[in-house]
């Protein structure tokens, strides 16, 4: 590996560690379906989040509250001894990406088949604090 290549690749394992993030991967619904739940949530205190979440009727707000619940934990593990509510912790991102499509055939009419996409999609959250020296007295 090159100077320039490590030195970029050590830049962004130290930016990972400040970075308190959950990653879904392979979700069997539709990246056009999990965007319209993601799109209520983004940039929202968690607590708030968590509610909207609970209570919305579409199938991907459970899957992406237990995404979110996964970050919370995963915010907790490296600040230890702090609570939720204090921290002023917000969702800073959400990113939909597009993951495998499942390719499947319908019988059509006249003896043809029509192709189905079965689509799924990978989301990638990450959250940020308010208070940044609440979280430096706790290291």
């Amino acid at each position: 590996m090159g100077a320039r290549k490590r030195s970029r690749a050590e830049e962004r394992s130290e930016a990972a560690k400040n970075r308190y993030q959950a990653i879904l991967r392979n979700c069997p619904t539709s990246p056009r379906k999990m965007r319209l739940v993601t799109g209520m949530i983004s940039g929202m205190e968690v607590n708030k989040a968590l509610d909207i979440l609970r209570f919305s009727p579409q199938e991907a707000s459970r899957k992406l509250e237990k995404l979110l619940l996964s970050a919370i934990a995963n915010w907790q593990a490296k600040n230890e001894g702090v609570r939720v509510e204090e921290s002023g912790l917000f969702i800073r991102e959400v990113s939909v990406d597009g993951g495998r499509s499942l390719k499947r055939l319908r019988t059509a009419p006249q003896g043809r088949a029509n192709r189905i996409r079965k689509r799924s999609n990978h989301v990638t959250m990450v959250l940020d604090s308010v208070n940044k020296e609440v979280e430096n007295r706790s290291k």
